[in-house]
């Protein structure tokens, strides 16, 4: 057969390798126009659950889902190396601020990346004016300067439906960072309500706070209207938790100001605090503490489900026998009174049952220890310091013969911030 016999079946099989690899191009440029569709509008529905809508955001596999799953695990393994509490402590708070930063700068890689997949199932319809083969390298280029709204024009579009996509587009990247700006003057608005409660909790229960010192610290006259007036706004404290933190879970990487506070440990100790109100203290604050522990539950529950976190069943006991007796013998010394009846302990155990599961599950996920039922080891916090000097004060006016020698409180007013580690 000489060449050309041959030349028509060549011919042939020419043609329908074009044919082919034209349809083949046909399809996978669909098939990218269909991917940057899907990926812009996941972006988009994400970004509106997470800023806009105001309630809990659903899906399994949500872009901001994805990215705390993806990224909080090896950031929390890494800190967990650092022996220092102060250094390990600010290593779990920049994750916060970093988080929500990368978070805005996937939305935005999800857009351009989207817009230039459509794009490119256009056909790359784009003229250089530098004389370089457009394709999706462009697009990526034509996708990044048209939603940031830079509007350069060295690229020019050369078909109907790729200059209404860049309109499209360039209106998206403006109500893009209009969302944006408007986005952390909320969270931060938010954060900031829900640790001035935390600091003025100081004061009252001890930092970290523990419910036997919130309990110590209001035995004096007229302490149970002012236990109750503490734990109605600490029930608002937790509606305002459980609203803000579930619209915006991103709030619960926040960390306090100080390494011993975290809006954990101060929900816990409210918990532990109406719980013995309810099972083992005799009082008016009981009604109070009721209607505080519902909600302070709620929102430790609600909460634990945002984050997919089961009750823990395995967790060590925060309040043994031996701790229970210690605890019940400070607080009848105190003045508190108690009951003294044996099924007390039961009871307080039957509380503690509802919320300590939920809150050592977020305890071990979000890395935030639980306070101590009673104080490790007694510290001098500010208001004691300021109590004892004012005390001083009115001996010394009491007459010309007494006075005060500040010297001798020297160690004690050394030891004034030692546990505000910041």
């Amino acid at each position: 057969m000489t060449i050309d016999d041959a030349y028509p079946s060549l011919l042939c099989l020419g043609r329908a390798a074009g044919f082919v690899w034209g349809h083949g191009v046909i399809a996978l440029r669909s098939l990218s126009f269909i991917a940057g569709f899907l990926l812009i509008f996941s972006a988009l529905l994400d970004a509106f659950q997470t800023v806009i809508l105001p309630r809990r955001a659903t899906g399994r596999f949500r872009l901001t889902r994805l990215f705390y799953i993806f990224t909080w695990a090896p950031w929390s393994a890494i800190a967990k190396r650092v022996k220092d509490t102060r250094r390990r402590e600010t290593a779990f708070s920049f994750y916060g601020p970093l988080s929500l930063v990368f978070l805005i700068i996937a939305w935005a890689t999800a857009l351009v990346v989207g817009f230039s997949f459509m794009f490119y199932g256009l056909g790359s319809p784009f003229s250089d004016s530098l004389g370089m083969n457009v394709g999706l390298r462009t697009d990526l280029y034509v996708s990044g300067t048209t939603l940031f709204t830079l509007g350069l024009g060295d690229v020019l579009p050369r078909s109907p439906w790729t200059r209404e996509l860049i309109i499209l587009e360039s209106g998206m990247g403006l109500g893009f960072v209009a969302v944006v700006i408007g986005y952390f003057p909320v969270l931060y608005g938010a954060f900031s309500r829900r640790e001035v409660s935390i600091s003025l909790l100081d004061a009252r229960a001890g930092s970290p706070p523990t419910a036997v010192e919130l309990l110590r610290r209001h035995a004096f006259e007229g302490g149970d209207a002012a236990l109750t007036l503490l734990l109605e706004e600490w029930e608002r404290w937790g509606a305002e938790l459980m609203e803000s933190h579930i619209s915006y879970p991103l709030l619960c990487y926040f960390r306090s100001q100080h390494t011993n506070q975290s809006w954990l440990s101060a929900l816990t100790a409210i918990l532990d605090a109406c719980s013995l109100l309810i099972a083992g203290v005799q009082g008016h604050p009981a009604r109070q503490a009721q209607l505080t522990f519902a909600m302070a539950r709620h929102a430790l529950v609600d909460l634990s489900q945002v984050f997919s976190q089961p009750p823990a069943s395995d967790m060590q006991d925060r309040l043994p026998s031996e701790r229970f007796d210690a605890l019940y013998k400070l607080l009848c010394a105190s003045g508190v009174s108690v009951c003294r009846d044996p099924g007390s302990m039961e009871r307080l155990k039957q509380m503690r049952a509802l919320y300590e599961g939920y809150a050592e599950a977020m305890s071990r996920y979000l890395c935030m220890p639980l306070p101590p039922w009673l104080a490790e080891r007694p510290h001098k916090d500010n208001w004691q310091t300021v109590a004892k000097l004012r005390d001083q004060a009115e001996k010394a006016s009491d007459g010309p013969g007494v006075t005060a020698d500040p010297a001798q409180d020297s160690s004690f007013i050394a030891s004034f911030d030692e546990h505000h580690d910041f």
